[in-house]
């Protein structure tokens, strides 16, 4: 299968290529507005020879794609909030990219990457199949950019029904590629293990779904090798993880220091969600089955972190 990555310099999209190199065949291309970046990373990991890169004005190949994946996006929240209204632009830019390429090519799969966050719900309770979507349309906040662009391409992709196009939900990844200095709860931990400090945080309630990059590799492969469809899919690990669990494991495997004190969520693009994952288990119909819970994952991922940042972990010593 030839397939092309857009918005391949992103971590997750990164961490999908390695994983095609170590389980797949594919021919991958990978897009990006600077492919010299793209270029030098490949050489980094070893897989020069391998893919090939190249700008976004150059998809239009003589050789046709079999698939499509869109990883362009914002991967920190305090960027997010940056950016503002702009998100619906650059969003919309790069889906028109791909349905462009899609009718000229109709046979192709278009796999988006959207986000839990389209729900734009308070998530006081998970998200499940029938969990309606509310938009405060005449007090949009700055949260509401980000959910609002995902909504949007969500709601032209079910238009186009003639085509293949999966939209796949994440609502918390991890991975110990990823950028520790974006503002999640997780990697504010991370950097504190690292730098041996004292992570504060709320007493709230709060309950997040960390997908390990295996499990969201297998996810990719079981829809590439499915009949083709055009539906949603809100991605999910083994088991979920709260907050008070999660702090209390990682302080017993890595000497995580922690104090829970007065006040609420930090940095948060889109809102504030306590219980911010789904229970609707569509993934399952393409054969997916998650082979890490939230915890394990975490812990997986921490563990290669910080042995790659030079730091011994409590297992160790």
């Amino acid at each position: 299968m030839r397939i092309a990555i857009l918005g391949a310099t992103s971590q997750i999209a990164k961490d999908l290529v390695l994983s095609f190199s170590e389980y797949q065949s594919d021919d991958l291309v990978l897009f990006g507005r600077r492919p010299e970046v793209l270029a030098r990373w490949l050489e980094q990991v070893g897989l020069a020879d391998c893919y090939e890169v190249n700008h976004y004005e150059n998809i239009k190949n003589p050789q046709p794609f079999d698939a499509l994946i869109n990883f362009v996006g914002v991967g920190d929240p305090a960027r997010a909030i940056e950016m503002g209204s702009s998100i619906l632009d650059i969003t919309a830019k790069f889906d028109d990219i791909a349905l462009d390429y899609l009718q000229n090519h109709p046979d192709c799969r278009y796999l988006f990457l959207s986000s839990g966050a389209v729900y734009d719900s308070n998530f006081d309770v998970p998200a499940d199949g029938n969990t309606p979507i509310s938009i405060a349309i005449n007090e949009l906040q700055a949260h509401d950019w980000y959910a609002s662009s995902k909504l949007r391409a969500e709601s032209r992709h079910r238009a186009l029904q003639e085509f293949s196009i999966v939209d796949i939900r994440v609502f918390n990844y991890f991975s110990h590629t990823q950028d520790m200095s974006a503002r999640f709860l997780i990697t504010d931990i991370a950097r504190a293990i690292r730098e041996k400090n004292l992570f504060s945080t709320s007493a709230d309630k709060l309950v997040r779904d960390f997908l390990h990059p295996s499990d969201f590799a297998q996810l990719i492969f079981r829809i590439l090798a499915s009949p083709k469809t055009n539906c949603v899919i809100d991605c999910y690990s083994k088991a979920p993880v709260d907050k008070s669990t999660l702090l209390k494991a990682l302080q017993e495997a890595f000497n995580l220091q922690y104090q829970i004190v007065a006040g609420g969520f930090g940095t948060n693009a889109t809102g504030k969600k306590p219980l911010y994952y789904s229970l609707n288990r569509k993934a399952s119909e393409f054969s997916y089955q998650p082979q890490y819970s939230s915890l394990d994952g975490v812990c997986k991922e921490l563990d290669l972190y910080l042995r790659g940042a030079g730091k011994v972990t409590a297992s160790d010593a």
